[in-house]
Parts: structure tokens; C-alpha cells; sequence
């Protein structure tokens, strides 16, 4: 039995955060896979001769890695940035889409999370935990107090996407002194439907699982969507207060539920 194939354990998995540059092309190349050859995403700076889906931020981010120790197979990615790598690369990712001020204004300890994805055999196991394990440990560490990032829906039809916009519009709101906007120029209006209108079971499930994960641990979504053409996606700004876990959903978020 192949290491894909065989049942997740807690042995089975590594964390830990590039060190190198074969590290750095091995995340690259996976989110190619993923973002580009999977999704149909393109971007400036992706590197189709090589296979590698990168840009300018990469080299300011740390980058967490999920190992298969059972193979050394790359199993999943996590882009983190904290405000001084921000400050070193002269904004956040998320500035080009979103107004960002209520969270720089807030005071609090942010970081901004990114390029998440799992290769296609680690989806729907316990892979998504353990990386969620590392980055509480990496929460933990750099006493981080929000998290925040764009996360994706597949297409750029937002017609289609009218239920679970909407819904994320009137169940998921951020607080308003937490609440990023989607600057303007490929900003949508997420208040699609009245949410009478909304057929909440169909919505549900249109809406990516990361998304809805991170939902069950409270996290909320900023004003307006933002149709990202390049990456063929429309994304949302998701924000998360850390104080906010109650125990099950730190369990949740860090492997251990029930």
C-alpha cells in the first residue's frame, strides 16, 4: 500500500516551515498544480516553463509545509505574512483587492494567511488539521490576534454565486471596526439576494470547504467580493479574532475534535 492510499495518522505528517530554496520551489510548484493547471489561474508572475506559481511576496512570507513522511510527498502549503514582512515588502497581499485599514488601525497583532491548498490525494482526510495544527502553533507563537487573507470561489460568474455571496453577506458579516472593502475597480456587491431568498442549503454547499471551515471557528468575511480574473476566482476577505474560539472550536482548529 502506497503512502497516498494509507489511513491518516499523527506519525504520518511533518510541519515545518521552509528553510530553503529547493523548499520554496517545492510550494511554488504544488500551488502550480493547483491554482494553474487545476483551477486555470494565471498571474504576472507564474513561471509556466518551470511549473511554478510565484510572485513578488514569496520571498518576504514564511511558508509552512505539510510533509508525507511516508513518502516525502509535498501534501499541503500555507502562505503566512506578519506585519513586519508586510512592512519589508511594502504592503500585505491583500492590499490590492481590499481596504485594509479597520484591521491596520486596530491595534492588534495580525497575520495575513495565503496560498493554502492541499494536493488532490490529502483532500477530505485529516491533512487540513494538521496543517491548521502548525499554524495554531505558529498563531501561538507570534502571539498573533487576527488572521485574515482572501479565500476563493472557483469562476468569475458571480450571477452564479448570488446564494452563497449573499449569504456570507447577511449571516458572516466581520464586525464593522474589523470589516475590510473591496476596492473598487473589480469589486462586487456580496447583498446579491434578500436573505428570505436565499436557499440556504444549495448555498452551503456551494461554498469552498476551506471557507466553511473557517466559518465553524468564527470567522467572519469583509464588504464586497472581488473578482480576480487572472486566477479565474472571485475572493473574499476572511477574518478571524483568535479570542474569539470557544473550546470546541480550538479543538476544531487544532486537530483535536471529537
Amino acid at each position: 500500500m502506497n503512502g497516498v492510499s494509507s489511513p491518516d495518522t499523527d506519525e504520518r505528517f511533518q510541519i515545518r516551515m521552509a528553510t530553503s530554496s529547493d523548499d520554496l520551489t517545492r510550494a511554488q510548484r504544488l500551488r502550480y498544480e493547483v491554482f494553474v493547471e487545476e483551477l486555470g489561474g494565471n498571474g504576472e508572475k507564474v513561471n509556466h516553463a518551470d511549473r511554478l506559481e510565484c510572485d513578488d511576496f514569496d520571498s518576504y512570507a514564511d511558508h509552512m509545509l505539510l510533509i508525507d513522511t511516508q513518502n516525502d510527498v509535498l501534501a499541503g502549503v500555507y502562505r503566512m505574512m506578519r506585519p513586519d514582512q508586510a512592512q519589508a515588502a511594502g504592503q500585505y497581499y491583500c492590499d490590492d483587492e481590499y481596504d485594509l485599514t479597520p484591521l491596520i488601525n486596530s491595534g492588534q497583532r495580525l497575520l495575513e494567511l495565503g496560498r493554502s491548498c492541499l494536493a488532490p490525494a490529502y483532500r477530505g482526510g485529516t491533512a487540513m488539521y494538521h496543517l491548521w495544527n502548525g499554524l495554531a502553533d505558529y498563531v501561538q507563537t507570534h502571539s498573533i490576534e487576527i488572521l485574515f487573507g482572501v479565500a476563493s470561489f472557483h469562476g468569475t460568474d458571480v450571477r452564479a454565486l448570488a446564494g452563497p455571496l449573499s449569504l456570507l453577506h447577511h449571516r458572516h458579516l466581520a464586525p464593522e471596526h474589523l470589516r475590510p472593502a473591496a476596492r473598487s475597480a473589480h469589486a462586487v456587491e456580496m447583498n446579491i439576494l434578500p436573505e428570505g431568498d436565499i436557499d440556504r442549503r444549495a448555498a452551503m454547499v456551494a461554498i469552498p470547504a476551506l471557507i466553511k471551515a473557517y466559518l465553524r471557528i468564527g470567522g467572519t468575511v469583509g464588504a464586497g467580493a472581488f473578482v480576480d480574473h487572472a486566477f479565474n476566482t472571485t475572493d473574499v476577505c476572511l477574518v478571524l479574532d483568535t479570542a474569539r474560539f470557544n473550546a470546541r472550536q480550538a479543538r476544531i482548529y487544532r486537530g483535536n475534535a471529537s
